[in-house]
């Protein structure tokens, strides 16, 4: 199970792109609300989440998904339940992946000390400890960044390979126009 944060004020490429890339690979998504179910993105798209933040099943987790947006991002890092979420996932070597803004919530929990990463450009000095790069996707291991709405394609196809393998990626990708 893969579980993408909503919070108030998220970038809705950087969430939407990767919850449909990783479904069209048959990868069962939720979408985690936090503050309630209805979240509204920060150009005024709402989504229902799945279901909230507090409801994410660790047993069942194999990534956790962190999108951009200032005010998403904000949200993210003031929620406990999400913070928890995040850093139980890297404690068990679940998947960590975040985008734009949302690597900064990752160098803020410490996670990145040492790792290669990536982010919106300015938000490098939020990245405590981590070795920046600038390439649209980056991978350590289990851990996955990416820079901005215009890499939310590549970001997700990334997503996929890592779950389903390349054969599957480059097959969605395929069908999808995107390669």
């Amino acid at each position: 199970m893969v579980y993408l944060l909503l919070g108030k004020g998220f970038e809705e490429i950087e969430a939407i792109t990767p919850v449909d890339v990783l479904r069209r690979c048959g990868v069962e998504v939720q979408t985690a609300g936090i503050g309630g179910l209805e979240i509204e993105g920060g150009h005024g798209v709402v989504v229902r989440a799945d279901c909230r933040v507090e409801d994410i099943d660790q047993e069942k987790l194999e990534m956790i998904v962190v999108p951009g947006g200032l005010g998403g991002v904000a949200s993210i890092q003031g929620s406990e339940a999400a913070l928890r979420a995040i850093r139980a996932a890297r404690a068990a070597g679940k998947y960590v992946a975040a985008i734009c803004a949302g690597p900064s919530v990752l160098g803020g929990l410490g996670l990145l000390q040492g790792r290669r990463a990536t982010c919106y450009p300015g938000v490098e000095g939020q990245l405590t400890g981590a070795v920046c790069e600038d390439g649209p996707v980056v991978v350590d291991g289990k851990l996955i960044t990416s820079r901005g709405p215009g890499t939310s394609a590549a970001f997700a196809l990334a997503l996929a390979e890592a779950l389903c393998g390349g054969e599957a990626a480059a097959q969605t990708a395929k069908g999808m126009l995107v390669r």
